[in-house]
């Protein structure tokens, strides 16, 4: 049997599960962005598809590999396999659901403290001798606790649920918005309470997003929205940047509708110099507390990522059925 690697090699190769079932596949890599003729002639007549989370598999590819049973995304997004063609050629489309909660959620709680205690500031202002007066300042301004503050977790998926469960271990006060509200034993389960989402905005100290692109979901972060937060508040998105639109957010910031923002995701990505959110005034700046887009992939995530990929492999090869079926077959 044969697998096509659409991606990183030597991450495949490194977070690989070594056992008798993976070393009999033969494997075929190509990098992303590599065209569909090149992997045709190199790949068409492969039995499994393991393709980067941002990667592509276009219908062409799914209608000329005869032999394909499933392609398995390595993360939780799949939005470049063609969905839609694989189910007509009946071939199986699986993604990582819920992989990297753990981690992104360990990634929300570091944004906000790190914008309670300023530490990019702080860090800076020790290095150059200032830690006295940096000490001072903030003594004065005031430090708020996590346990301080009420969380709004917008989207109450695998993520929002992980970051619900670290949140109660420092005694905050948690409220959630999503499409649907969840039952009691769920809420009780997770110490939360659900809000609408203009009330949550009005309510909470942090607003952190959960929530997956949709057309309904893009850009929601604007000037309305903004507007209807709480002054002083701050804004964390572990999610994806196209949730945000990034003018409105920059108007906020400078105009001090809100206190600041926690980003692991901006759009577009890679983000470039010319992005306005990298482009505030100096003291509009430092409100915002920016990571690379990391909070899902540390070691434990690609580790767990890559068992359920070749465990799906394994199972189609054995006529079991795989988990995390996202295309309805």
């Amino acid at each position: 049997m044969k697998t096509l690697i659409i991606g990183n090699r030597q991450r495949s190769e490194k977070y690989m599960p070594d056992n008798a079932f993976t070393r009999s596949m033969e494997k075929i890599y190509v990098p992303l962005g590599e065209n569909d003729e090149t992997i045709l002639r190199l790949a068409s007549d492969v039995q499994f598809i393991q393709v980067d989370a941002i990667g592509e598999v276009s219908a062409r590819l799914i209608e000329n590999m005869p032999n394909l049973k499933l392609i398995h995304s390595e993360g939780v997004g799949y939005n470049g396999i063609d969905v839609e063609a694989a189910a007509n050629r009946g071939v199986i489309v699986c993604n990582n659901k819920g992989i990297n909660a753990k981690a992104v959620a360990e990634q929300t709680l570091l944004l906000m403290l790190g914008l309670l205690r300023t530490v990019t500031e702080g860090d800076r202002m020790v290095r150059a001798g200032m830690q006295i007066q940096m000490k001072e300042r903030r003594m004065l301004e005031g430090i708020a606790e996590l346990a301080d503050c009420k969380v709004g977790i917008i989207g109450f998926g695998d993520i929002g649920r992980e970051v619900a469960s670290l949140l109660c271990a420092f005694g905050c006060e948690i409220y959630y918005y999503s499409a649907h509200k969840k039952d009691d034993a769920t809420e009780q389960k997770y110490g939360v309470r659900y809000m609408q989402l203009k009330t949550l905005l009005n309510t909470c100290d942090f607003v952190s997003l959960h929530a997956p692109v949709t057309p309904d979901t893009r850009e929601m972060v604007n000037d309305e929205f903004l507007g209807l937060m709480k002054p002083g508040s701050y804004l964390i998105n572990t999610a994806r940047g196209e949730l945000v639109n990034n003018a409105a957010l920059c108007r906020a910031l400078t105009e001090g509708r809100i206190a600041g923002a926690g980003l692991d995701t901006v759009a577009p990505e890679p983000v470039t110099s010319d992005n306005p959110l990298l482009g505030l005034p100096e003291e509009t700046a430092g409100k915002i507390l920016f990571s690379p887009h990391l909070g899902g992939i540390t070691t434990s995530t690609f580790k767990r990522g890559f068992i359920n990929i070749w465990k799906a492999f394994e199972d189609v090869s054995e006529g079991r059925r795989p988990q995390n079926i996202v295309n309805g077959l």
